[in-house]
């Protein structure tokens, strides 16, 4: 009896056909990355993308079945570590006011150098909450607030900081994180031009003040401990 062929072995032209998929996936990315950054949510179509990335239509909506899918995609990759970095941060201990520093400063770096990216994201968020009603969810694969979940890793660290008594208990982790997002999101089509020292003072401002107001009281008539100067 022949032996079966090993377990890790592969049709070429299945193979060929993987490596062809990841290739129109990845010059897809690159085309929106590229046609959102420039253009915009409101002035960029799918055709756009498919057209900068040299396929056809039907090609992308196959990959990406809507736009809403295909920002997502685009801005997931760059607020994803974040959440490796918020989860490094509670197993070594460190003070949850030092890790949402960095947190809300990262996010705001983020903001500020993709700002039509963070824009175009920000209106594939509000039309997708419209239309499904709801909070995300995580098994829904369309949804770019799944995609790309900005909140998460300040909420996980605000949990954390609420257990541990760093932070007070109120307003909850999901609430915090969201509203933080959002203010963060809505400047980024508000605001253009805001620094993004500006934009985390402000975002790092609000976020104390609801959980750790003792780090504005302290810091004197002025009550700007997050501003960076020089």
């Amino acid at each position: 009896m022949a032996a079966s062929a090993p377990a890790d072995s592969e049709d070429p032209r299945a193979r060929a056909a993987r490596t062809k998929r990841d290739r129109t996936r990845r010059a897809l990315l690159d085309a929106a990355d590229a046609t959102f950054g420039s253009r915009g949510w409101a002035d960029t179509r799918m055709e756009d993308v498919a057209a900068a990335a040299g396929v056809s239509a039907a090609t992308a909506y196959n990959h990406f079945p809507s736009k809403q899918v295909l920002v997502g995609s685009v801005y997931g990759p760059l607020v994803r570590p974040l959440l490796s970095e918020a989860e490094h941060d509670i197993a070594i201990g460190r003070p949850v006011v030092d890790a949402l520093n960095d947190q809300i400063r990262a996010l705001a770096r983020i903001s500020q150098r993709y700002r039509k990216l963070t824009a175009a994201f920000w209106s594939a968020v509000e039309e997708y909450t419209i239309k499904v009603s709801g909070p995300p969810d995580p098994d829904d694969e369309d949804d770019p607030r799944t995609l790309a979940p900005v909140p998460t890793p300040l909420r996980t660290l605000i949990e954390h900081g609420q257990r541990t008594g760093e932070l007070r208990p109120f307003p909850s982790a999901l609430d915090a994180s969201g509203m933080v997002v959002n203010l963060l999101l809505l400047r980024s089509i508000n605001r253009p031009d805001e620094p993004d020292d500006v934009t985390a003072e402000l975002l790092l401002t609000v976020l104390f003040g609801m959980l750790r107001p003792e780090l504005l009281a302290d810091a004197g008539t002025e009550g700007r401990p997050f501003r960076r100067t020089g």
